[in-house]
């Protein structure tokens, strides 16, 4: 819930932002049409550059690993007792 006022409180910081541009005219008319364009392109490397660091962060559990790889094995066996043709081994 924190997180949707956040984003929330950002976009009406934005909006206000960019009708004060408007209004003030400080930046020529002929441009204003692009500032929302340029926060859109911005969200977006902004994205792409979190989701980036997240897999370059992503924690390696090699015990955790080996723990699935047993269970896989178990549930192998069990399948074939039961006769089911699991594949290679």
């Amino acid at each position: 819930m924190k997180q949707i006022v956040k984003i929330m409180t950002l976009l009406v910081a934005i909006t206000a932002m960019w009708i004060s541009l408007l209004q003030t005219a400080m930046i020529p008319r002929s441009y204003t049409w692009l500032l929302p364009l340029y926060l859109i392109v911005s969200l977006g490397c902004y994205g792409l550059l979190m989701v980036g660091i997240g897999l370059m962060q992503f924690p390696t559990c090699p015990h955790e690993a080996l723990l699935l790889q047993q269970d896989v094995i178990e549930a192998k066996e069990f399948l074939k007792h039961k006769g089911v043709d699991v594949g290679f081994d």
